[in-house]
């Protein structure tokens, strides 16, 4: 458009009408921006089926186009497993989504959020924004993980709540001694590179252990406050090099959107410092503990903002509270393929070592699942799930906390009582395995009708593939249990 006359709303309008006119406002001022900051190029991004971001990147002045006529992607992106192999036979009339769904390694359609555009700090010419993704035609599919978020709030306020959260996320970050980039290494997936320690562990918040950590530290928290991301605080975990980041709370869309670029800045700002950054739950390294997600929750009245968590008495519930979290808890074994993804995250579901094992919850206790966290009076009474794993795909991740809050909420459903002992309790366990997770989630009747059909198979489709090749990989244990001994 040129830095001399000012982009209007009509330049970008389309004839498909996907834009309100308040999008279509913000979309002009983003081009706007771009001309006066002189950014040259603008990565557009979507969150795969992973939580991993995926896209394009495209000259400034394309951006306009790209509001108008959406960006093609190739459809088989929303294909592939963790090793990014496609694991739906793309050259068939149906690959199980219906018939001429993504088929023949086609093109979908990506479409630019312009609430969400930033300058990456680390990349200062560079311009980014989160996509939805949409079938070539532009109408809407269940397969994008943002939109079906977006649903699920949409409906939670129908009936007149809204979900906050607050986020803590554990990461590693290691000094990188060899990347492992010679022909040899790579392959899908790749060697993992060779990593070593910015700073030893089993010192939870000692100082000196955060001043080791402290310049990886500054750098993350500049980057966070230079993309507006609402940094609360970061603290030196318990495990060697283990950080954690805490953020202020807002609703799950802004969460999730802010959870992705998060660990991409994270991964993007060590691997330009030479280090390495991890939020893979249990590493294979020595003297490691595993990393969690903690999701911290609290129920508000749409209408006036009051948190609808805080109770009379010292160890009373409100009704919304008692049904929420009975909602959780009903729905937390089916809830794990959200919640915890990976086959490493079962690991992390160990007792005594502050993770939860068992399906429950208890006041103020980390040993429990869900923590409660209410009081008279606190205007910050919540709960805090501590299921998940740091690798989970956050819009799917705070979906499945909407819709089995919410479930427990319409049916009024209460909670058993608090435990205060939740290794010994007689709770029902969390999946071992994410086959476990599977065979629960495959089972469930409940998400079929929370987030549609089509959106259950597809992600049963991708994770029983990762499943399949996990089980057809010959294990270090295996090398040492059976090669001398037969």
């Amino acid at each position: 458009m040129g830095a001399t006359s000012k982009t209007t709303p009509a330049d970008l309008e389309s004839d498909k009408g996907w834009y309100s006119d308040e999008e279509l406002r913000m979309a002009a001022d983003v081009i706007d921006q771009i001309d006066a900051k002189g950014l040259e190029t603008v990565r557009l991004a979507f969150a795969d089926q992973h939580g991993i971001l995926r896209g394009k990147t495209i000259v400034a002045s394309g951006l306009a186009s790209a509001f108008r006529s959406g960006m093609a992607m190739t459809s088989t992106l929303l294909l592939k497993d963790t090793s990014h192999r496609t694991v739906f036979p793309v050259w068939e009339d149906d690959i199980g989504l219906g018939t001429n769904t993504l088929t023949g390694a086609g093109d979908v359609l990506v479409l630019p959020d312009p609430s969400t555009f930033k300058v990456l700090p680390w990349s200062p010419h560079s311009g980014w924004m989160l996509c939805d993704v949409r079938y070539k035609d532009g109408s809407k599919m269940p397969f994008c993980v943002r939109t079906a978020l977006k649903d699920a709030t949409a409906d939670l306020a129908r009936d007149g709540y809204a979900l906050k959260c607050g986020l803590e996320f554990e990461f590693y970050v290691f000094r990188m001694e060899n990347a492992r980039l010679s022909h040899e290494d790579t392959g899908m997936p790749a060697t993992p590179p060779e990593t070593s320690l910015i700073s030893h562990g089993y010192q939870y918040l000692t100082e000196a252990r955060y001043d080791a950590l402290e310049e990886v530290m500054d750098d993350l928290r500049r980057a966070c406050q230079a993309l507006g991301l609402p940094v609360r605080s970061m603290e030196a975990e318990f495990g060697p090099s283990q950080c954690e980041f805490t953020f202020e709370p807002g609703s799950p869309l802004q969460n999730a959107d802010d959870t992705l670029l998060f660990r991409s800045a994270v991964k993007q700002i060590c691997a330009r410092k030479g280090l390495h950054a991890t939020f893979m739950c249990r590493p294979k390294l020595e003297g490691i503990i595993p990393s969690g997600w903690h999701m911290h929750q609290s129920i508000v009245d749409v209408a006036t903002g009051a948190n609808l968590m805080i109770p009379e008495t010292a160890d009373g519930l409100t009704p919304i509270a008692d049904s929420w979290i009975a909602g959780l808890l009903e729905h937390a074994a089916e809830s794990c393929l959200m919640t915890t993804p990976t086959v490493n995250g079962y690991k992390r579901y160990q007792p005594y070592q502050l993770a939860p094992d068992r399906i429950q919850w208890g006041r103020d206790n980390k040993g429990a699942m869900i923590r409660g966290l209410m009081a008279p009076g606190d205007k910050a009474s919540r709960i805090e799930n501590r299921v998940g794993e740091p690798t989970a795909n956050p819009y799917l991740f705070m979906l499945s906390q909407i819709v089995s809050g919410h479930d427990g909420i319409k049916r009024e459903l209460r909670a058993p009582a608090p435990v205060e002992n939740p290794y010994t309790s007689e709770a029902a366990s969390l999946p071992k395995s994410l086959i476990a997770a599977l065979e629960h989630f495959d089972a469930s009747s409940f998400y079929p009708q929370a987030i549609g059909s089509e959106l259950c198979s597809y992600l049963s489709r991708i994770k029983h593939a990762e499943w399949a090749r996990y089980l057809m990989t010959v294990s270090e244990w295996e090398q040492r249990e059976y090669f001398s001994l037969f």
